[in-house]
């Protein structure tokens, strides 16, 4: 079997959690933009020995950001559940997911895959629709390049699919398989397959193609009975 990626795709309902950045400056205001832009009701807490102006301006538009202006000290892992390490000292970064993982905290650690815990994603974002693209820390370029290809590939109408789709879901009825099989035929021509046709629909289909074949076979059968 060829080497694959053996990471765990998942989706963290961040605003749950309690989030340490140790970082201020460029990769720092990078991984508070990530975090923000998906998950914008997180609560961050960033300690760091300084602080870039952009982060200083997110900080007074968000009451969920606290900025801590000194250098990172081990009893900042307290009361927090994840963490992400964004200096540019290797060293720290080393100390810090020590520290970390002694509390099993989970840690991303900027530019060095072999110490992350978990990755960041390049994501594509439609409405309700969230696509991650994973190259297991191989390449982030590639997994840029991949978000802009479906980004433009993705219509903009898939989000009112999925609200309709969820109108849909709660009008079925019927047993969990049959309710499988129906929105299966909802979503069939997304995918170019045939497209979904209600009960009503599909009844009044077979009358009328009943009612042709039925006329087809009179009309056949009196050109047959009719003399030469």
């Amino acid at each position: 079997m060829p080497d694959q990626n053996p990471l765990f795709p998942a989706f963290l309902k961040l605003e749950n959690l309690r989030v340490l950045l140790v970082g201020g400056g460029n990769v720092g205001l990078e991984k508070l933009t990530a975090i923000l832009r998906n998950s914008p009701a997180t609560a961050v807490t960033i300690v760091s020995l300084s602080f870039l102006g952009e982060v200083w301006e997110l900080a007074a538009q968000n009451s969920r950001l606290r900025l801590i202006e000194r250098g990172w000290v081990e009893a900042d892992l307290e009361a927090h559940d994840i963490v992400f390490a964004a200096t540019d000292d290797p060293a720290l970064h080393r100390v810090i997911v020590a520290a970390a993982h002694q509390r099993r905290l989970l840690v991303n650690v900027a530019d060095t895959p072999d110490l992350c815990d978990f990755y960041l994603s390049s994501v594509v974002v439609k409405g309700q629709l969230k696509v991650a693209v994973s190259t297991n820390g191989k390449s982030p370029t590639v997994g840029k390049r991949l978000r802009a290809v479906l980004e433009d590939t993705l219509p903009e109408e898939l989000d009112e699919v999925l609200a309709q789709m969820t109108v849909i879901r709660g009008k079925l009825a019927g047993d969990f398989a049959n309710k499988v099989k129906s929105l299966n035929a909802v979503t069939a021509e997304l995918a170019g397959g045939k497209a979904y046709e209600s009960p009503a629909t599909k009844r009044w289909r077979r009358v009328a193609t009943g009612s042709l074949l039925a006329a087809g076979a009179l009309v056949l059968s009196r050109l047959v009975r009719r003399p030469e």
